[in-house]
């Protein structure tokens, strides 16, 4: 057996584990619960506990945890240890049921947008028996929703489990009249491509930006950057080579499975993606991946940053959500196959997902709307703000045949040919890749481009299956009344093409033409968090998640309340944070400097002409000039900040503190950027870009 067969999930309670610790009748009823979403019975649970503290306890765990994902975006776990005591004043080891199946964290301290006043502690967690239990730290981890006393959901993993289901209960609605009656489940599926920056500790150690806000709030830009493209899929450095290595060692004994290294684009750069696997599952994988890239990067003397835009002028970070919707007996329901125009159930569920796209990109801009987005979103490969989808040349052309009526009869060469003899001929996908689109069909799946790189997928995939689910509901409430089944699908197919195409675009999003062209179809352009975040309460949205039991009306509230009060922190948490470096070490470098110029300039003119000191003279009189409008922008700032008193609702404090204290930011950035560029290496108190990005 290989090394890697032999640590592949060896840290995870999983299928093969259950299947030799568990008597077969709790086996099948626990698989009936992770497959088909039956309740578990208190009996059973208390097998399986039993049976998970003996495997964990030979693995070395001393403690449990309720391992949950509330809206802070991490994850968090409370630790307890199995030990009990006994009558004759020891311990032994024990694990019940009900400590699987329930726990009771402080639910006070975690962000509910109102929902709960602090003196309403309670919370519970409740155990996520479709995803497998693991170890991680030595302590046994179970993966868990989590709800307030009153029974309200105060985590991401809640509704992400709700939207599934309700995909699946109106994609089995549409399965059903295309006569597949042997499928039980639908399914989505989840790969999402996780981009992050490496750099040396010892450096990111000297920024406080760093440590306190995840990037750079200021930095020239270096003499080289990205722009010879040589660090896309260049060769891995030995250091970094080595810390991937044993972050694959990591995730594999977690049974995450890491499948693609490579260095990105920007310089420190790189991405990593796993295999496709169901959609919460993925989700839980992909908390665990962000909080093993920093701990293994640590290991390695290096530092690894998550945030969306660490650094300004080159490549921001995102996190390629590829979705796709799949059935329990392997049929991957995005797949066009050979002859896509022939193949009616592909066009639908393609369909559905074109009109929800289109009814919904107000959503979609919500579920990938954070502060750090709001930086990457619009530039340097990232997408647009504006949501529009990509098919490609192929499946536009079979829609508009269509929605004309008219006869598909382009053939499209489905090989592809490189004219070296020694090269095979391989098949080619059904599009290319646009790698300017927010959403793009990608052969069987569809890519979801504006996804943050800290965010957790848990959001834009609930809104994904979600809006899907309406439409599929849509569809479905149509065919079943349907005399001639044909007729109406061909209908309906041609209706939603033609109401609908407008969200289609397979060019240059980067474009100022597509901006205008965009407006003029009707397309959305929210460029900020707090411009997106009012649509997430709109009636048409309120009542959508209703209809479903994905959220509550007073949960969709609560959770705005949350998005625009985390923007707001991190927004004066960078303020802040701008003010202590100016204040604490640019303006006492700057003026030390200054003052070296000073002196030198005074001791030339006792011995030598005036002339000669004219360039120390002008570098003074510049980078006085410099430091007076440092003074007059920080000063500027603290008072915008002061500012915010001023008002009281969320949404009135997001929208000032993007208005007014971001842009007063931006300001105070270009003064210092000026400052480090005219300020000698010996005083610059520091790392450059061009130290950070070139150190590894």
């Amino acid at each position: 057996m290989s090394y890697i067969s032999e640590i592949f999930g060896s840290m995870v309670f999983n299928d093969e584990v259950m299947k030799e610790r568990l008597p077969k009748e709790t086996y099948k009823a626990l698989k009936k619960t992770m497959l088909n979403g039956e309740s578990l019975d208190i009996n059973v649970a208390n097998v399986v506990a039993n049976a998970m503290k003996d495997w964990a306890v030979e693995k070395g765990a001393t403690h449990f945890t309720h391992w949950f994902q509330p809206m802070t975006g991490i994850t968090a776990e409370k630790h307890d240890s199995f030990i009990s005591a006994s009558a004759d004043g020891k311990v032994t080891m024990e694990f019940s049921g009900k400590e699987l199946i329930k726990g009771e964290p402080d639910a006070s301290s975690f962000p509910s947008g109102g929902l709960r006043s602090t003196f309403e502690a309670r919370g519970y967690t409740a155990w996520d028996p479709t995803s497998n239990a693991f170890i991680k730290d030595a302590v046994l981890c179970i993966p868990t929703a989590f709800c307030s006393y009153g029974g309200e959901v105060l985590d991401k993993k809640t509704p992400l489990l709700r939207s599934m289901e309700a995909l699946n209960i109106q994609a089995l609605r549409i399965l059903r009249l295309f006569g597949a009656t042997e499928t039980k489940r639908v399914i989505t599926t989840m790969g999402p491509e996780q981009e992050y920056f490496l750099i040396d500790s010892e450096l990111f150690n000297k920024r406080m930006d760093l440590k306190y806000t995840g990037r750079t709030l200021f930095g020239a830009k270096p003499p080289k950057g990205q722009e010879l493209e040589d660090h896309y899929f260049g060769a891995i450095k030995p250091r970094v080579a080595e810390f991937m290595k044993d972050l694959n060692e990591e995730l594999w004994k977690l049974g995450i499975s890491a499948k693609t290294e490579h260095n990105e684009v920007a310089p420190s750069q790189h991405e990593l993606a796993p295999i496709f696997t169901n959609t919460n599952i993925a989700c839980d994988h992909n908390q665990l991946t962000m909080e093993l890239m920093k701990k293994v990067a640590s290991r390695h003397g290096l530092s690894c940053l998550l945030h969306e835009k660490p650094f300004a002028g080159i490549n921001g970070s995102g996190k390629h959500n590829n979705w796709s919707i799949s059935t329990n007996d392997g049929i991957n329901l995005l797949e066009p196959g050979n002859s896509p125009r022939e193949n009616a159930r592909f066009l639908l569920f393609l369909c559905a997902v074109i009109k929800a796209v289109d009814e919904y990109q107000d959503l979609l801009k919500v579920s990938v709307s954070t502060a750090g987005n709001d930086h990457r979103l619009g530039g340097n490969e990232a997408p647009p703000a504006i949501v529009s989808m990509f098919l490609g040349d192929e499946l536009t052309a079979v829609l508009e045949s269509i929605e004309g009526d008219s006869t598909y009869d382009k053939k499209y060469n489905r090989e592809m040919t490189v004219g070296v003899d020694a090269i095979p001929v391989f098949p080619k996908d059904t599009t290319d890749r646009n790698r300017t689109s927010p959403f793009a069909f990608t052969g069987n799946k569809f890519e979801f481009r504006m996804v943050g790189s800290r965010q957790s997928i848990a959001g834009p995939n609930m809104v994904l299956n979600t809006i899907v689910a309406e439409e599929l509901s849509q569809f479905a409430d149509i065919l079943e009344k349907a005399d001639d089944f044909n007729k109406v699908l061909n209908n309906l197919l041609k209706d939603t093409i033609k109401n609908h195409k407008s969200i289609i675009f397979n060019g240059n999003n980067y474009t100022d033409e597509w901006v205008k062209e965009a407006e003029k179809r009707g397309l959305l352009n929210l460029k900020s968090t707090p411009e997106s975040l009012p649509y997430f309460t709109a009636e048409k949205n309120v009542r959508l998640f209703e209809k479903f039991n994905i959220l509550s009306r007073i949960e969709i509230y609560s959770r705005t309340e949350i998005v625009l009060d985390e923007y707001c922190k991190e927004i004066s948490i960078e303020a802040l944070t701008y003010i202590d470096m100016v204040k604490k070490e640019i303006i006492p470098a700057v003026a030390s400097y200054i003052k070296e110029l000073s002196d030198t300039a005074c001791s030339k003119r006792l011995f030598i002409a005036y002339a000669e000191c004219e360039t120390e003279s002008k570098l003074v009189d510049k980078l006085s000039l410099l430091m007076r409008s440092l003074y007059n922008k920080t000063e500027l700032l603290e008072n915008k900040l002061i500012g915010v008193k001023n008002f009281e609702s969320s949404v009135e404090i997001a929208d000032y503190s993007r208005s007014h204290i971001f842009e007063t930011m931006q300001e105070l950035r270009a003064v210092i950027d000026e400052l480090e560029t005219n300020t000698s290496k010996k005083y610059w108190p520091f790392p450059t870009y061009g130290e950070l990005l070139f150190s590894v």
